[in-house]
């Protein structure tokens, strides 16, 4: 009888790295469906992988230990993640990340077939098949790429994050206490990213908020908890604001809503693996970032990017309200039959 698979999965961060991976994990399941699989992901970024049904087991690395200053604390932790990573006893490692210390973790669980994407030529010697990353790729293709090299079969492409109930329920609540009614179509608004370059002024959504206020759609302002002074003025003019909120709240939020508008970070790239439809605000030229394009992973026109060589801020509102109201016209799965349009 051949013995179960017992599979290592690793990416560290961020959120939409970590839900680029969505579409290859379920390639490695379809190619091993009796096998054991594990994640090993920042502890941040632990509750993301609730959504990953494939994964029968998540290995959390807290990572800010090591910022901490406490030396002692940290030699422990990085113990304890060391035994977690060589009890299992893993058949294969799967590293879409490619990082130094992801490569070394690889190569430290003994296990016979170690897979890796390889950003720097000298990582190879950690894994038993690299496979050079393709800056040009969008992550996802790129994670895909590595299972297809390593001799994967790949068949349609799936991207499904499936929702925990209690998330779902918790942003029905928030859903009810501002009044929001699920049977109208709603837009979600993200207005930041993780890089001020990368964002849209605030003051363009609130206009985009106040347009479709108007013709009455329902609007939800989101964010992290360090949004919240920044969100002010948009709780001022009368918007809900949730940030703040658990992510996976965040992403029942976006669950809930008909379509969802911010600009190239972890949020958006959860709303398409969510069923919902997306207009993602980008620049045009990344050449300063290590990663490829991350347009809506499928979905390249669901974008709406500044002009060669412009910043982002000189995307036109009326640009995004003609975005806005096209992809309103187009129902998404589960949305409200009837649409408000300009």
């Amino acid at each position: 009888m051949t013995a179960r698979e017992n599979i290592l999965l690793i990416r560290l961060r961020s959120i939409g790295d970590v839900l680029f991976t969505l579409p290859a994990v379920h390639v490695v399941r379809e190619n091993f469906p009796d096998a054991k699989l594990h994640f090993l992901v920042s502890q941040e970024h632990a509750p993301l992988v609730r959504g990953f049904a494939e994964i029968d087991a998540v290995i959390p690395v807290d990572r800010k230990i090591y910022r901490s200053g406490k030396i002692s604390t940290a030699c422990a932790s990085t113990l304890r993640l060391l035994r977690a990573l060589r009890q299992p006893g893993f058949s294969r490692t799967i590293d879409f990340q490619g990082y130094g210390e992801t490569a070394l973790l690889s190569w430290w669980t003994g296990a016979p077939e170690r897979w890796g994407t390889v950003y720097q030529s000298p990582r190879s010697w950690a894994y038993t098949h690299g496979v050079p990353r393709v800056e040009t790729q969008h992550p996802a293709e790129a994670s895909l790429g590595l299972l297809r090299d390593c001799g994967l079969r790949i068949g349609p492409i799936r991207n499904e994050y499936i929702l925990p109930e209690d998330a779902l329920e918790e942003a029905r609540r928030f859903f009810a206490a501002h009044r929001l009614d699920t049977g109208r179509p709603t837009l979600f608004l993200q207005p930041f990213t993780s890089k001020t370059k990368n964002n849209w002024p605030l003051k363009n959504f609130l206009a985009l908020a106040g347009h479709w206020q108007a013709l009455g759609v329902h609007v939800v302002f989101g964010g992290g908890p360090a949004d919240r002074a920044a969100l002010e003025s948009v709780r001022a003019a009368g918007f809900p604001v949730s940030a703040g909120v658990p992510l996976l709240v965040t992403g029942g939020l976006m669950k809930l809503s008909t379509l969802v508008v911010g600009g190239d970070t972890g949020l958006p790239h959860l709303a398409v693996a969510l069923g919902r439809r997306v207009v993602m605000l980008m620049r045009s030229d990344r050449k300063d970032d290590k990663c490829g394009p991350t347009f809506p992973f499928l979905h390249p026109d669901w974008t709406v990017a500044a002009s060669p060589g412009q910043p982002i801020s000189s995307v036109e509102i009326n640009t995004v309200i003609k975005a806005t109201t096209h992809a309103l016209r187009l129902k998404p799965e589960g949305a409200a039959e009837s649409f408000c349009t300009a």
